[in-house]
Formats: structure tokens, C-alpha cells, sequence
């Protein structure tokens, strides 16, 4: 994997967990449950670790 293609990646991930971050605030609001949603925060930020490790 190139660094560029990381770098990608990264972002990705990034986007990904700001958007579940956002519905998270929105179900918590109703007063919904949300540990599928933050568990799913937790994969990512694992393949965050794991792609900024690779990256350097």
C-alpha cells in the first residue's frame, strides 16, 4: 500500500467516524441506544492505529 493510498484511507475513516458521531448525538437526543454505533467508533479508531502505523 502506498502512502498516498494510507493517507486515503485515513480520511475515509475519518469521515466515517465523524458521521457516526453525528448520529450517535442524534439517537442519544431520542434517547436511543447506541452501543452498535460505538463499538463501530471503536473498530475505527483501531484501523486508524493501524494505518498510522504503517504510515511512517
Amino acid at each position: 500500500m502506498t502512502n498516498q493510498e494510507i493517507e486515503q484511507k485515513i480520511t475515509e475513516l475519518k469521515v466515517e467516524y465523524v458521521q457516526i458521531q453525528n448520529d450517535i448525538e442524534k439517537l442519544e437526543s431520542f434517547n436511543q441506544s447506541v452501543e452498535k454505533l460505538e463499538g463501530k467508533l471503536q473498530e475505527i479508531e483501531k484501523e486508524l492505529a493501524y494505518y498510522h502505523s504503517i504510515e511512517n
